[in-house]
């Protein structure tokens, strides 16, 4: 039988038998009757047994250690529950928001979550993650990839933090963020893109935009008609052929100035529209419209700008494509 728990082969003294506690190293137990006995481990039980008499040196200790291996190269130990820190939130994301129960009404459930909420989150965090799910809920709208979002999401935290620019409009300040973020990863969206995913109209989300941007003492590049030719055509189902011709027909009609006072979507969309109808795989100004977001009046103006400079527009080396420039429509 084995021998009742002894604390005298505990570091200080000080015992774990009967009431439990964290689990202690192999190399700081010994038997107090035969220090030199290598401990035994009952993981089942959580004892510490001496080898020689069977004593149990610690009873129902606690392993505090990760319950899987970790392969890192750091070695670093991993933690055994809850959630990974947020650093985008200055308390690293560890608040508590009760969700609602369905034993409780529409109206008390809102009080009680929302009396949770203040408690357990300090106006900062409150305010971050507000913003937060604004920009994640019009990302997923326009499947953007999660480090655009991640961008966004912390160029709205510099903008908080910084306090140089408060909005009553905080769905603009996340829509402009979000506009920031496409831009700085060099995935560009139109303004009319971002208008279409949140409820704020083109005006509104042009001032915020240039208000954030002064805020955060950054800048983005402009925008070009090539940004979109990409997206556009891929949508588009057009060849690698038709993209490079439309870009090269965009970038020519900036140059000789021939579409003066057109925006960079609706000089791509007229390019696009312009190059294909010269191919075989041929668009129509509907289908060119319902992917760039570009009106058929105005695609339809920006193309009776190009068409009586075709000549010069089109590449001279279209390697081996041959372009129909004579069936072109005339309008």
């Amino acid at each position: 039988m084995m021998a009742s728990t002894s604390s005298a082969g505990l570091p200080g003294g000080s015992g774990m038998g009967g009431g439990g506690g964290v689990r202690p190293k192999l190399d700081e137990v010994n038997c107090p009757e035969h220090p030199d006995a290598h401990m035994i481990e009952d993981y089942r039980a959580g004892d510490m047994v001496c080898s020689m008499c069977g004593k149990v040196v610690v009873e129902r200790c606690i392993d505090v250690s990760s319950e899987w291996r970790s392969f890192a190269d750091s070695g670093e130990d991993k933690s055994r529950v809850g959630e990974a820190e947020n650093h985008l939130l200055t308390g690293s994301g560890l608040g508590t928001v009760a969700e609602r129960t369905s034993h409780l009404s529409h109206q008390d459930t809102f009080d009680y979550s929302r009396q949770t909420m203040v408690r357990s989150q300090n106006s900062a965090d409150r305010t971050l993650s507000i913003g937060y799910k604004e920009i994640s809920s019009m990302a997923d709208r326009i499947h953007l990839q999660h480090s655009i979002v991640q961008r966004a999401q912390l160029c709205y935290k510099q903008l908080v933090e910084s306090g140089k620019y408060r909005s009553k409009n905080r769905q603009a300040v996340a829509a402009s963020c979000v506009l920031i973020a496409c831009r700085q990863e060099g995935v560009p969206r139109s303004f009319k893109e971002i208008v279409a995913i949140s409820n704020v109209d083109k005006t509104e989300l042009g001032r915020t935009f240039k208000k954030v941007l002064k805020a955060l003492e950054s800048s983005v590049e402009i925008i070009k008609s090539g940004d979109f030719m990409a997206r556009f055509c891929g949508n588009l189902d057009l060849p690698h052929s038709v993209r490079k011709c439309s870009e090269h027909i965009a970038n020519k009609a900036v140059e000789l100035n021939i579409v003066a006072g057109r925006s960079p979507v609706s000089v791509a969309a007229a390019a696009i529209y312009l190059a294909s109808q010269a191919s075989e795989f041929k668009k129509t100004k509907e289908e060119i419209a319902s992917i760039s977001g570009v009106a058929e009046v105005t695609i339809k103006q920006s193309y009776k700008m190009m068409l009586p400079h075709v000549s010069q527009l089109f590449p001279e080396n279209t390697s081996g494509t041959s372009w129909d420039l004579k069936s072109l429509p005339q309008q």
